[in-house]
């Protein structure tokens, strides 16, 4: 029996917000058209793949993803809510220019990728954000070594699973595309861990909107 997991990692498709620059975290916003469209043009390049397990957010925009995934593979994703974007506290339903206006002090923490400082009104910090997603693998790691599974995610969650793999530190700037409905493989192999197969495969998409800074 082979102890590799194999891994499809998609963003969920575009929203309005999205569109906005608006930061989302926990806010339930559905797919736009676009998003809509998005979905459909991932699920169709998935066809030809097969999964054993599919697991999404349980926030509309990646499970709406998945649920357009899944009529194409024929399987039904499962929620998982520590699968969540980042809790963004007060800065959720804020463009970034509002959030930088209103709360300054917290802005700069955010926009400098301090671990340890949690956004207020009850927003995570980027190190339990990030310790919450590595938990979240572990646990599909345990249930499904061997097999290849899909993951519907949101972008704080690529970017966290992208540096967990890459061993990129949590504080240092982004330097790599999260498209939304892009496809991102990574396998894991004991002892070797977690790696990064392909990342931002977006051809099939046109042109797709990439998650932006620290979101």
């Amino acid at each position: 029996m082979t102890h590799t997991l194999r891994l499809c990692l998609v963003r969920h498709g575009e929203t309005s917000w999205n569109a906005e620059h608006r930061l989302q975290g926990h806010t339930d916003i559905p797919l736009n058209a676009t998003g809509r469209a998005q979905a459909e043009a991932t699920a169709a390049l998935l066809a030809a793949h097969r999964f054993d397990a599919a697991y999404t957010s349980d926030l509309s925009r990646a499970a709406d993803t998945a649920r357009a995934i899944g009529r194409r593979i024929g399987l039904d994703a499962r929620p998982l809510t520590a699968l969540r974007e980042r809790h963004y506290g007060a800065f959720q339903g804020l463009t970034y220019d509002e959030a930088h206006a209103r709360h300054p002090v917290d802005y700069a923490h955010f926009k400098a990728r301090h671990p340890d400082h949690p956004l207020p009104d009850g927003g995570e910090s980027l190190s339990a954000f990030a310790q919450r997603i590595a938990s979240a693998l572990d646990v599909l790691l345990a249930r499904h070594t061997g097999q290849q599974i899909l993951v519907v995610a949101h972008g704080g969650v690529l970017d966290i699973i992208h540096r967990l793999a890459s061993g990129r530190p949590l504080g240092a700037p982004r330097d790599f595309r999260i498209p939304n409905a892009a496809l991102n493989w990574l396998r894991h192999d004991a002892p070797t861990g977690w790696v990064i197969e392909q990342w931002a495969e977006e051809a099939h998409l046109g042109t797709a909107r990439d998650e932006l800074p620290n979101s």
